[in-house]
């Protein structure tokens, strides 16, 4: 995966995160993103009227690690912007801020991240939803401690991929917008109460 030099969404290596879905009536696309300071993945699928999830585009934004921290978020800003107005997603989805008593400060940097995204969101005028994570990784695998490679997994079982989607940050992306469409948009019967949408 290579580095965005001027804050524009670098897209995965995988050509099958390419692949756009086949427009059939009013689709609704939603936009997922995995918040990081260092890498923020992006991944945006289509919702069609028959209820099938198609991808759309999946990738990272990379700041360059030698900016200053204010620099790596106006290319994240940027980057996201880009995002919106390219793909004109609906909604937006994005992990929830988890702190970890072991490492407050990746919670710390991943919050500013995060907060330059809902940014982004609020100044498009796009709804926003917010997940935590371990209750993307239940509601795709099952289990709340799912790792990085089950992720993928899932995220290629869900959308019908040949390949596994990379990098990890990307499908993290991805299964944060699969998550938003099946709790909020196609949640079964018992699964509103227990998978809420967490502002």
């Amino acid at each position: 995966m290579k580095k965005s030099q001027q804050g524009k969404p670098s897209p995965p290596d995988e050509s099958q995160l390419h692949t756009r879905s086949v427009k059939d009536g009013q689709p609704t696309r939603i936009v997922g993103f995995d918040p990081g300071l260092n890498i923020t993945g992006y991944g945006v699928i289509e919702v069609l009227p028959n209820q099938q999830v198609q991808l759309v585009e999946a990738g990272t934004i990379r700041p360059k690690s030698k900016d200053d921290i204010q620099d790596r978020l106006h290319i994240i800003h940027s980057g996201v912007r880009e995002i919106l107005e390219t793909f004109a997603p609906q909604s937006m989805a994005i992990e929830q801020l988890f702190v970890h008593v072991r490492f407050p400060k990746t919670a710390i940097l991943m919050g500013h991240a995060r907060g330059v995204i809902c940014l982004a969101a609020a100044q498009a005028g796009i709804e926003l939803h917010h997940y935590l994570p371990n209750r993307v990784k239940s509601m795709l695998t099952g289990s709340g401690h799912a790792g990085k490679e089950q992720m993928q997994l899932a995220v290629q079982r869900e959308l019908r991929l040949k390949t596994r989607p990379e990098p990890a940050d990307a499908a993290d992306a991805l299964a944060i917008a699969l998550a938003d469409f099946y709790l909020r948009l196609r949640a079964l019967p018992g699964t509103q109460a227990q998978f809420r949408d967490n502002t």
